[in-house]
């Protein structure tokens, strides 16, 4: 029979038959060091969200960089995303990229989001071609939307266009999630305590189980903005963990199934 879906959900149909009944893969259970609480969780329905890692951000000679923001910290996440993510792609977790992408005619982006970053209408703008560069401001297509350089990308990765500080309005993110069948979501990028910290309360109330993901975010808004970030999302919406904490929890897991020999095979090679 064929398979019609993706690696985490589908049918299996013939020219007679439709089998509709979904594979059971086995639990891939990870214990991650998190607060308030130690969480387990299942790879197989985890996915980690990486915000708005693009140069109109992070990268000198974006966007917040032109008007004059302190982006250093920015890149901060990048190293240890690059020592993360492989070994999540290892263990089958979907890696799904979120950045802002307009419309060139913005037709779906409401005065409110364009006043945020043009609030006297003078500046330069979403849209707006950079000063430097010509670079239209986190257009879809534009250099300022690209992901930064540096970061590890692989072929099976997902990318999902937004258009607000939340990841989950007007986009098929949520979608894409549920025919994936995710229920467990990794957080990171930037900036923590905006578009981090929307994407994770939204999914929160959409019923997934959220994670924040600490060192692999960060933002360029005053301290007191992530402090208030992460204690609203340790009280309200979910967990804050580390990526070192994961990275191990990922190393020992894969060990294990190298180690591991199914009980037929053991005997196999005992009578061998």
């Amino acid at each position: 029979m064929i398979k019609l879906g993706n690696l985490k959900n589908y049918w299996k149909v013939s020219g007679t038959l439709v089998d509709l009944r979904r594979s059971q893969p086995s639990v891939q259970s990870v214990t991650l060091p998190a607060q308030p609480q130690k969480v387990m969780l299942d790879l197989e329905h985890t996915a980690i969200i990486i915000i708005d890692m693009q140069n109109d951000f992070c990268t000198p000679g974006g966007w917040l960089d032109s008007i004059g923001v302190d982006t250093s910290p920015l890149l901060n996440p990048v190293d240890r995303l690059n020592r993360v993510l492989p070994e999540l792609r290892k263990a089958g977790v979907p890696v799904i990229w979120l950045n802002w992408g307009n419309r060139q005619d913005q037709m779906n982006v409401p005065p409110s989001v364009l006043h945020v970053y043009n609030s006297d209408g003078q500046g330069v703008g979403i849209g707006e071609p950079l000063p430097e560069n010509g670079s239209k401001v986190l257009e879809k297509g534009s250099w300022g939307a690209a992901i930064v350089d540096g970061l590890t990308i692989a072929s099976e990765d997902i990318y999902v266009d937004k258009y607000r500080m939340s990841g989950f309005w007007d986009t098929p993110l949520d979608s894409i999630l549920r025919n994936l069948n995710i229920r467990t979501l990794l957080f990171a990028g930037v900036n923590l305590d905006q578009c981090v910290m929307h994407t994770l309360q939204d999914a929160s109330c959409l019923g997934y189980d959220s994670i924040l993901l600490e060192d692999c975010s960060a933002t360029s808004s005053p301290s007191y903005c992530t402090e208030a970030a992460l204690y609203n999302i340790k009280q309200c919406y979910g967990f804050v963990a580390q990526s070192a904490g994961l990275l191990e929890e990922l190393t020992d897991s894969a060990a294990s199934q190298i180690d591991y020999v199914p009980p037929a095979e053991a005997m196999t090679t005992a009578e061998g």
